[in-house]
């Protein structure tokens, strides 16, 4: 029989603290949130390995430990309004909701943002707002942000979004081609500036992909 709770402790002792995550607040809510009610019945003794899930659709809910350090270098405050770029079900929402003060999750995929509406409802969280339309937009409707995180990789820099950054605003994401980086942006005089932090891999978002004959 799965055993969620013990699987949730062995996925934050065992992948999320060891990767230099020392945020309490970030390591009580993976703790304590149900990832399995993120993923339909199926796949839920998958909800807590070291891996990307697949959802479907070309998705995946990306890997505890690669999720943890983008949030934690967001330095997120209970104040903070974070755009979820790609929620997907809604996993990362509900951890973002118990640390900062609203959370806007944008999701293309009418069916992926049923699910997380879902899921959300499921858990009690608050603060999150379930939103439909195309990633590459961003939601300048419910801007500005303090923080915007990209549920996957992007391989070209995101400037369309810099624009709804607040002017201390952080942008996180998964960024480059293989090998690529768990990055932060900053806006500095009107351009989106990105330092690499960690190596990291995971699935490109729609609308993310470099045209054909990019060389980056």
């Amino acid at each position: 029989m799965f055993d969620a709770a013990n699987a949730r402790r062995l996925m934050v002792d065992g992948q999320v603290r060891i990767a230099d995550v020392t945020d309490t607040g970030l390591l009580d809510a993976m703790a304590t949130l149900p990832r399995e009610r993120f993923l339909p019945p199926s796949l839920a003794p998958l909800a807590y390995v070291d891996a990307d899930i697949p959802i479907g659709r070309g998705r995946a809910l990306l890997k505890p430990m690669v999720l943890a350090k983008l949030i934690q270098a967001a330095r997120l405050r209970k104040e903070d309004r974070v755009l979820d770029l790609g929620c997907a079900t809604g996993y990362s929402a509900a951890l973002l909701a118990r640390l900062a003060g609203s959370v806007i999750a944008l999701e293309e995929d009418a069916d992926l943002a049923r699910q997380a509406k879902e899921a959300l409802a499921s858990v009690g969280a608050a603060g999150v707002e379930v939103v439909v339309g195309p990633l590459t937009a961003g939601w300048p409707a419910g801007g500005s942000y303090d923080v915007i995180l990209l549920e996957g990789a992007t391989e070209i820099a995101p400037e369309s979004l810099g624009p709804q950054l607040k002017p201390d605003g952080r942008l996180l994401c998964v960024y480059g081609r293989t090998p690529a980086k768990g990055t932060i942006f900053h806006m500095i005089e009107g351009h989106l500036v990105g330092r690499p932090i960690f190596d990291a891999a995971a699935r490109l978002l729609p609308g993310f992909v470099a045209p054909p004959g990019f060389v980056f």
